[in-house]
């Protein structure tokens, strides 16, 4: 880890102005900066960057941050990675904090399995431009199937020599300990028999990290033996989780971040061919179910994916859960069918590149259409069948977040299938409120510790709650320190003034009331303990925060989208700002948000008293009743602090 002082010393060199500039053009405008966000298309500037906060903030797409998080959202790297890479930018020496014996070894481990399969990398791929047995076999193979010189070395395709154990003696003459050619995998090693090579006689595909190093291995067999598996992968290790990787996502990153769309094939060759005919942005989950995980790979990028799939029946069917878990994930989800018996790589070596992207833009289908086509066809006239298939296509709808998505799939849907829309919608409710009644459960912030478990909030409710928390994270970043309230002594001497962040915090905890979003809980926590220290923290150490997500809201926070004009500046017209209203700001906001906790806490105490059947429990309905008299008196009394007005 980078040590927290070399970590000041980047945010205090890491000028924001000048680390967007690398990206993008800037124009001044006022005391801020001006451009077209690089995150979305844009015609009209909406990208402000402000120096003297040192932070950056669309109001078009609502990305915002400071020097680090830009670098981590515009390269799509880790934030220590972002870290070096503004270290190397302004000539900063990174060191390193002390670690621990165990945290040392697990990255001496970990960087020694990285040297072992580059080796493995160098010199399977020597052997296939240098060795008789790796030109005669792998070599014309990978010709065979119509792969240029050029494209074998952009992948880095290689050959392993069918001896037995030719490249673990190879790599252990070299220095390379078995230990760590066994944790790759390269090496096969048990008790009692001597080490052999893990992909002896197989031509070799390297898979490539996010940042173009390689971590595994696939090897495919040249023999016709039925027995040997065709094609063989890296085992699991610390350098690789397969469901955390795509193969070739290195090497189609750049363009699916230009293509806004990324191709999801099956295997290895089906993305080296298609590479080759002139569609980059392509990547594969190896022959493995889609996982989760990759799909948020691919959603660093890019929110669009179009899935190929061949003329099997079969396997489509097997691999719809994808497109599920696609939906779920919020991104928009195409489908290509290829016409039997073609796949992908036979597809894109038979057609040249404008006739390949001439039928990818013409075949593609959203996967209403196809999903329907697919199951609606197998059921043909059975009503029990089409039924199910129905219930099926309905259920991939429900999973949908966006509601608009949702509306739109749902009247496609009754289109195609006959259905009423709003029996489709009644559906569609139903299996939500199912699936969601748990969430929201847990989700429901915690009023009363003591609650039934009879607690169901709304999603409108809950955000509405967020809303006003979010507001009164936004004050104690911008005025926290801002004096509000005179604190008197017994002879009502004035002895200092309570600050906005005093203030806040003292009500809150009075009440013993935790924010229900967590990192807005997080900020008002990590303000608390400042306080009980004897600290003041400022913004500066919310927007450097190591945290991400904290630093992206303290950055969204204090960013505001206007200014006041300097010809009212100058015509000295009085305009009464916020700042000169927080004493009457902070106080109704605190108010609001009691209310609405109190609303909540009186919803929950209506459904535990229907809960009850009659005659049985009275003592515990009345003593519900008791509860709910005292919750609308508490909320009546908020209503007269706030001028009388009802809070709902």
């Amino acid at each position: 880890m980078i040590d927290q002082s070399t970590v000041d010393r980047i945010f205090d060199a890491a000028q924001i102005v000048d680390v967007v500039q690398d990206y993008i053009t800037l124009k001044r405008r006022g005391v801020n900066y001006l451009g077209l966000c690089p995150f979305h298309g844009e015609k009209t500037p909406s990208f402000t960057v402000s120096p003297a906060k040192n932070i950056y903030k669309c109001f078009g797409c609502g990305k915002g941050g400071n020097p680090v998080n830009f670098v981590m959202e515009n390269e799509k790297i880790t934030y220590y990675e972002a870290l070096k890479h503004l270290a190397k930018r302004y000539h900063i020496e990174i060191v390193e904090e002390q670690q621990t014996d165990e945290q040392i070894q697990l990255r001496s481990d970990r960087e020694s399995m990285m040297v072992a399969s580059d080796f493995g990398r160098k010199l399977f791929f020597d052997n296939l431009f240098q060795h008789s047995e790796g030109k005669t076999i792998g070599l014309s193979y990978f010709k065979e199937r119509g792969f240029r010189e050029d494209t074998i070395k952009k992948f880095e395709l290689g050959y392993c020599l069918e001896e037995r154990d030719h490249f673990t003696k190879r790599a252990q003459k070299e220095g390379y300990k078995l230990e760590f050619l066994v944790k790759t995998g390269l090496t096969i090693h048990s008790e009692g028999h001597s080490p052999f090579d893990r992909f002896s006689g197989r031509v070799m595909f390297p898979i490539h990290n996010l940042t173009g190093k390689v971590i595994a291995f696939g090897g495919r067999v040249m023999k016709t033996d039925k027995k040997i598996a065709k094609y063989l992968n890296s085992p699991e290790s610390e350098i690789y989780h397969k469901s955390n990787v795509l193969y070739g996502i290195f090497h189609a990153k750049k363009a699916i971040v230009q293509d806004n769309k990324c191709y999801l094939v099956e295997g290895y060759t089906d993305v080296i061919s298609m590479h080759q005919a002139g569609i980059e942005n392509v990547v594969s989950s190896s022959g493995t179910s889609l996982t989760v995980e990759q799909i948020r790979l691919v959603k660093r990028f890019t929110n669009n994916i179009t899935i190929l799939y061949d003329g099997d029946p079969a396997g489509i069917k097997a691999s719809l859960r994808g497109i599920d878990l696609i939906l779920e994930e919020g991104m928009d989800v195409r489908v290509i069918l290829l016409p039997a018996p073609e796949d992908p790589d036979s597809f894109s070596r038979s057609r040249s590149s404008s006739e390949l992207l001439e039928y990818l833009k013409t075949h593609e289908t959203d996967f209403i259409h196809f999903k329907t086509n697919l199951l609606i066809t197998d059921a043909e006239n059975d009503p029990m069948k089409r039924a199910a298939a129905i219930s099926e296509i309905v259920k991939s709808i429900s999973i949908v977040p966006d509601s608009i998505t949702r509306t739109m799939f749902l009247r496609e849907c009754s289109k195609l299938l006959y259905v009423e829309e709003n029996i489709l919608y009644a559906e569609v409710s139903k299996l939500r409120k199912s699936a969601n009644e748990t969430k929201s459960f847990r989700d429901a912030p915690s009023i009363n510790q003591s609650s039934s478990e009879s607690k169901v909030f709304t999603p409108i409710e809950i955000n509405d709650l967020v809303v006003v928390e979010r507001e009164i994270v936004r004050l104690l970043l911008n005025y926290g320190i801002v004096p509000l309230f005179p604190l008197h002594n017994d002879d009502n001497e004035v002895v200092r003034e309570i600050s906005v962040e005093e203030y806040i915090l003292q009500e809150l905890q009075r009440d013993e009331l935790e924010l229900s979003h967590a990192h807005y809980n997080q900020i008002v926590n990590e303000f608390q303990h400042s306080i009980t220290n004897g600290e003041l923290l400022d913004n500066k150490y919310f927007i450097e925060h190591p945290d991400g997500e904290i630093s992206k809201i303290a950055a969204d926070l204090i960013t505001q989208k206007y200014e006041l004009s300097r010809r009212f500046k100058k015509r000295e017209i009085f305009i009464e700002t916020e700042d000169m209203r927080l004493k009457t700001i902070v106080p109704e906001m605190i108010l609001t948000y009691k209310s609405k906790r109190i609303n909540l806490m009186i919803k929950e105490v209506q459904m535990q008293i229907l809960s009850i059947h009659k005659d049985e429990n009275t003592d515990k309905l009345i003593e519900l009743q008791q509860q709910m008299v005292l919750l609308h008196n508490l909320r009546n009394e908020i209503s007269k602090n706030l001028r009388d007005r009802v809070i709902v």
